[in-house]
C-alpha cells in the first residue's frame, strides 16, 4: 500500500470512518443493502460526487481495508486506540488528515451506517462551504416531532408547550441530523477540533433517505428500502448465470406414484430467455439437482447446463474464465442458500422475490417476482435496458403459460 503521505494533496477529500468492531450489528460497515456493502456505499457515494477529488476509508480491519480498496477507495490504517467504541470520530478524522502530505481545504466525513447518501446533496454542500456562505454544513431531516423527557415529576414537553398543541401546519420545522455526511473547512476544524464550529448550514435530506443503521432492525429498515430509493436500475452484464429449481420453476415438484416428478415454468421466463440470446448476452444455468428436466429445459431454451454440481461456486469460476467473462459483468440469479457461493462471486448478485432471507441479503437486486412466476423475464427486461443492441420487444404483454416436463428420480 502506498503510504498516503506520499500522495499529492487534493483540495477536496472525503474520509469515511469504519472500524471493525460494533456492538449492535456485529460486522455492520460489510453488511450489505442492496447487495453493496455499507462502506462500499459510502465510497461509491463520495466517488460519484463531482467536487470530491479522493476517497478516503480510515479502518483498523483488514476485510474493510479490502473492500474499501475493491471499491475504489484509499485506505489510511487506523490505530487501534482510536477504533474502540469510546474513541470519537474527531479523533479518527484529525488521524486521517495527520496521514496526508498536506492538509486538504475542505474535508467531507461520510459515515458508511447512512446507506443513501446521494452525491449530489454531497456536491451542493461542498460548493457551500467552497463559496464562504457556511463553514460547516451537514445533512439532516425535517421534523415536527413532539419531544418529551419523562422524570421523577412526569413527562413534560422538550420543544413544545405540553398546554397547547400547535398545528404541523403552523409549527416551524426542526432539523434532526440524518448522520450521513458532514462537510467543513479544514483549519475551522483543526482549530475547533469538533465537527461543528463558525458559521453552520443544513443540508435538508429526502426523509426516505435519512436511515441510519444502529440496530439489526434499521438494517432490516434499509434493506426494505433500497428498491424503493434507487429505483429500477438497469443491470449491465454480458453473462447471465441462474440456478434451475425455485428459479426457473417455483420450486415445487409433483411426483407420480411412479416415481416420475413434473415441474413447471413460464413461458414469459423463456421469451426473456430468447431476447438475451438475440443481445448476445452468454447464458448458463447450473443445478445442484441431476435430472433429465434440467436439461430438457435448457435445450428447450437453447442455455447451456451444468448439473450434479455441488459446488456451484468453482463451476461459475471456471465457466466464466473458459468464456473470458469478468466475473464483475456476470449477474447471478438465485434464490436459496446454495447459491449464496455464486453471489459472493460475481458483480450483479440477484434474488427472486421469494428467496431465503439469506439470499435476499447478500443480493444487489430483489426483484418483484417469484421463481417460476417471471422472475427470469423481469431480470432479462433489465439487462435489455442496458444491453447495446438490444432486440425488438414484444408491443403486448407475454401471457404467462406453464411448461412441464416429466422425468424419472435419480
Amino acid at each position: 500500500m502506498t503510504d498516503p503521505s506520499t500522495r499529492a494533496a487534493a483540495r477536496v477529500i472525503a474520509v469515511v470512518p469504519a472500524r471493525g468492531g460494533s456492538e449492535g450489528v456485529p460486522g455492520k460497515n460489510l453488511r450489505r443493502v442492496g447487495g453493496v456493502s455499507l462502506v462500499g456505499r459510502a465510497v461509491g457515494s463520495a466517488r460519484a460526487a463531482a467536487l470530491i477529488d479522493t476517497v478516503y476509508v480510515s479502518t483498523d480491519d483488514a476485510a474493510i481495508a479490502r473492500e474499501a480498496r475493491a471499491t475504489g477507495a484509499q485506505v489510511i490504517d487506523r490505530p487501534s486506540g482510536l477504533a474502540t467504541s469510546i474513541a470519537s470520530s474527531e479523533a479518527a478524522l484529525l488521524h486521517a488528515l495527520d496521514s496526508l502530505a498536506a492538509d486538504p481545504e475542505i474535508l467531507v466525513f461520510l459515515q458508511a451506517t447512512s446507506p443513501f447518501i446521494d452525491p449530489d446533496d454531497l456536491d451542493a454542500a461542498i460548493a457551500r462551504v467552497d463559496s464562504g456562505e457556511c463553514d460547516v454544513v451537514f445533512s439532516a431531516r425535517p421534523s415536527h416531532a413532539f419531544l418529551w423527557r419523562d422524570g421523577d415529576a412526569g413527562a413534560t414537553g422538550v420543544n413544545h408547550d405540553q398546554t397547547y398543541r400547535l398545528r404541523r401546519q403552523d409549527a416551524e420545522p426542526q432539523f434532526q441530523e440524518s448522520g450521513g455526511f458532514y462537510v467543513m473547512r479544514v483549519d475551522g476544524f483543526r482549530d475547533a477540533g469538533f465537527r461543528f464550529f463558525g458559521r453552520i448550514g443544513i443540508a435538508v435530506v429526502a426523509d426516505l433517505t435519512a436511515v441510519e443503521i444502529d440496530s439489526l432492525d434499521d438494517l432490516e429498515l434499509a434493506r426494505s428500502l433500497a428498491p424503493i430509493v434507487e429505483g429500477i436500475e438497469p443491470i449491465d452484464v454480458d453473462a447471465v448465470v441462474t440456478d434451475f429449481d425455485g428459479v426457473h420453476t417455483d420450486d415445487r415438484v409433483h411426483v407420480g406414484a411412479d416415481g416420475r416428478e413434473w415441474v413447471t415454468a413460464s413461458r414469459s421466463d423463456g421469451m426473456g430467455v430468447g431476447l438475451l440470446r438475440a443481445a448476445g448476452i452468454r447464458l448458463l444455468i447450473i443445478s445442484t439437482e441431476t435430472n433429465p428436466v434440467v436439461a430438457a429445459r435448457a435445450a428447450k431454451l437453447g442455455v447451456e447446463s451444468r448439473q450434479g454440481v455441488h459446488d456451484k461456486r468453482t463451476v461459475l469460476a471456471l465457466w466464466a474464465a473458459e468464456q473470458g467473462l469478468s466475473l464483475d459483468r456476470i449477474a447471478y440469479l438465485g434464490n436459496d442458500v446454495n447459491d449464496l457461493g455464486c453471489l459472493d462471486l460475481v458483480g450483479w448478485p440477484i434474488a427472486v422475490a421469494d428467496a431465503h432471507p439469506a439470499v435476499i441479503a447478500a443480493s444487489r437486486v430483489v426483484l418483484s417476482r417469484s421463481g417460476g412466476h417471471g422472475a427470469v423475464r423481469e431480470l432479462a427486461d433489465r439487462v435489455l435496458i442496458a444491453a447495446p443492441d438490444q432486440p425488438t420487444l414484444p408491443s403486448a404483454p407475454i401471457q404467462e403459460e406453464s411448461w412441464s416436463q416429466s422425468a424419472h428420480i435419480r
